[in-house]
Order: C-alpha cells, then structure tokens, then sequence
C-alpha cells in the first residue's frame, strides 16, 4: 500500500503561524522529515508514534537533497503519512517543487500546503509593508544565494519597487555592489534578522552602507534583508519602535 507525501509551509518562524489546514495534517503524520528553519514548537503537536527526521539543509549542503528526495519516497511507499515540514512556503526558494517531482515521478501522490512566506511575513511582523499606495505598487522577491555560487541576476530586479532578498547575508558583499548599480545609494534598507521570533532583530541602514552594518552588527542568517520607500512606514505602523 502506498502512502501519501505532503509538503507543509511551516510559517516564517512563530508557530502559531502555520495554517489550520498545514497543522491539521500535521498532527495526522506517520513521518514527518523537517528542516533546519522549523520551530520545534510545532514538532511538539505531532503525535506520539510519529517518527521525526531532522534532514535541514545549511550552506554548502545541496547534496542532502537526494537524501531528502529517497527518504520521502521510501516511507511513503511504507504505507505512511509523510509530512516534509519546510519554514516559510515550500514553493518559494524551498526546493518544494523538485521534492513533490520527484515523488510525483515514482507514482506516490504528493499535496502540497502552502505556508506564509518569510518574505511577507517577516516584514510585516516588523511593521514594514512590502507595497504601499505611497510607496510601492508592487515587490519582488529573490534569493541571494544561487546555485552554483552564480552571481545575482539583475535582470530579475526592477529598478523601482520594495526589494526583499532571501538568504543574503552570506553574499552581502556581491548584493551590495550589484544592487548600487541600478538602486539610489541612500535607498532605505531594513535587516531583520529571527523574524516573527522572541529574538528578532531588525536593524535599519542604507543600501551604501549595508555590508557595513550587517559586519558591525554581527548579522546572520537566518535574515530577510528588504529594500525600498516601503521602510520609511515602519516608524508609524510598528508601536514599540
């Protein structure tokens, strides 16, 4: 008897923010093969017998992706309820796609649940918008982190617009240089580090001075970096600035 895969967005980090449907099939999981950006919180409403397997991915570690693929097939094909519990939404930057492929490919039916992506949900829980009818009409999200160690693609970045960069504090360097070319220096910048946590750390810069701050600062991943007018909003919307 086969089983069933489902890819779960877990939220940007706060527990309470996985959806009701997310946790509902989470608490229904045989297995449930979580990464490294999951709260623990949330492990504990799987259910007793559950099996977890921690399989998280950091820097330099794209090869534990086959393990992450053979391990969802090999325990679904056990009969058993495979939850792949991923932060923010399985589709964006989280490889959701190429899992629920592969899956797919070896005839075992895969659902996935989408969750609240980090590059929403961590600046709004900072009080910064990521459009705004003064500001920005629209957004756009990427990864500063690349397969292959490939520079930033610029052709992906409007010149106008909120900015947000997943995963780019270890190419600050890199962002910062292609970023000046077609972004005023002065350009507000908000750095949020262990967003939507107890600890979240949101440091405010300018694009000319954002691998400065992010060294005198001492800041690491996890860290959703955002760029635009959008930030100029914080000082009315979040009240314990």
């Amino acid at each position: 008897m086969k089983g069933k895969v489902y890819l779960v967005g877990a939220g940007p980090g706060d527990p309470e923010l996985i959806t009701i449907k997310g946790l509902k099939i989470l608490k229904q999981a045989d297995v449930v093969i979580y990464d490294r950006l999951v709260s623990k919180e949330i492990l504990k409403e799987c259910k007793s017998k559950s099996e977890l397997i921690y399989l998280g991915k950091g820097l330099g570690e794209a090869d534990l992706q086959e393990k992450i693929n053979s391990t969802l097939v090999e325990k679904a094909k056990e009969g058993k309820i495979v939850v792949r519990l991923k932060g923010g939404d399985p589709y964006v930057f989280g490889r959701g796609e190429e899992e629920c492929k592969y899956v797919m490919e070896q005839g075992i039916p895969c659902e996935v649940i989408p969750g609240i992506s980090s590059a929403i949900g961590v600046p709004a829980y900072a009080g910064i918008p990521v459009t705004s009818r003064w500001y920005s009409s629209g957004f756009t999200v990427i990864s500063g982190t690349r397969a292959g160690n490939k520079i930033i693609d610029l052709d992906y970045i409007p010149k106008k617009g909120t900015l947000i960069v997943l995963m780019g504090v270890n190419k600050i360097e890199e962002l910062q240089e292609a970023l000046e070319k077609i972004r005023s220096p002065e350009c507000p910048v908000a750095i949020i580090q262990n967003g939507t946590l107890p600890s979240q750390k949101v440091t405010l810069t300018t694009l000319s001075k954002l691998k400065e701050t992010v060294i005198s600062e001492g800041i690491s991943s996890p860290a959703v970096i955002i760029i635009g007018e959008v930030i100029k909003l914080r000082n009315k919307l979040w009240k314990f600035s």
